[in-house]
């Protein structure tokens, strides 16, 4: 496979932009746990989620 003489601009940037992406995906699978322990901690400690409510209950 030929790429020519840009071909080490073309892998470098494919290569960095797949990193991102990863990073990203890392990144909000984490803060996603954290969210959600967060939520636990919060609703343990007696707090309620208002989208937990019933309509009768507004």
């Amino acid at each position: 496979m030929a790429l020519g003489p840009h071909a080490v601009f073309v892998v470098t940037s494919y290569a960095l932009a797949t990193a991102v992406v990863l990073v990203l995906i890392g990144w909000i699978a984490v803060d996603y746990r954290r969210q959600k322990a967060r939520l636990r901690e919060l609703e343990a400690g007696g707090v309620t989620r208002r989208s937990g409510r019933g309509v009768a209950d507004i």
